[in-house]
């Protein structure tokens, strides 16, 4: 099991009152499984990701990533979870301007201390993976929003990471684009890349293998027939 969430809660402090974001949330994902996260606006959704994320922590409960106790750990190997483990794709791309497609995918691997001649080498295969490689020396303002997204999927998967997250990946996009971003998952998922996609899109997250819900904090698990509507 790669994800394991247990009793998660977590509540926000403002002045003296306390409120509630996440409430008993259970969530267990299996390694090479597709989900979506689904809810509206305030849902908690995108809240339950940065834990996931390991961007923050909840107040209350057990989260274990790849069976490790990820409550337990400093900043610092929190950081090296983020960096090898989990890749991330947001809704605004979140590219750097004035760099190439090939070096905001290379990016991750600087970090990592990758070696220059080997970072492009893998950066560049990673652009194949996602059909971009005639694209590799154009920069963000000379790229589609399609293209532009695919070359953060590009960027979050260049680490081989155990998990990619993405947070509304197609809301910045038009829908011939989304639809695009939706099939190179799909691709993505059956090559063995695990995948947990928040959405507040039903079209979108019907696209997953397997759809939860998340109401007011609260997670449940969307029936088969449910889905097959």
């Amino acid at each position: 099991m790669i994800l394991n969430l247990e009793h998660i809660y977590k509540d926000y402090q403002q002045d003296k009152l306390v409120v509630p974001v996440l409430k008993d949330v259970c969530l267990q994902v299996e390694e090479g499984e597709y989900v979506a996260i689904m809810g509206p606006s305030g849902s908690g959704k995108t809240t339950l990701m940065n834990i996931i994320g390991c961007l923050d922590q909840p107040t209350s409960g057990v989260y274990e990533f790849s069976g490790e106790n990820i409550l337990s750990y400093k900043d610092r190997e929190l950081a090296a979870v983020r960096s090898k483990s989990i890749g991330f794709v947001f809704q605004n791309f979140q590219l750097l301007p004035r760099a190439t497609a090939l070096d905001n995918v290379a990016l991750p691997l600087s970090y990592a201390g990758v070696k220059p001649k080997e970072r492009k080498e893998r950066a560049f295969v990673a652009l194949e993976r996602v059909g971009l490689a005639d694209r590799a020396e154009f920069r963000p303002n000379q790229l589609s929003g399609g293209q532009k997204q695919r070359v953060a999927i590009a960027r979050a998967v260049v680490n081989e990471p155990k998990i990619l997250l993405a947070d509304e990946p197609t809301g910045a996009l038009d829908s011939k684009s989304g639809q695009q971003i939706m099939e190179l998952f799909e691709k993505l998922n059956e090559e063995g890349v695990t995948i947990v996609m928040i959405t507040h899109d039903a079209k979108v997250a019907h696209r997953a293998k397997r759809v939860v819900h998340i109401i007011d904090g609260e997670l449940t698990e969307e029936k088969e027939e449910e889905k097959d509507e």
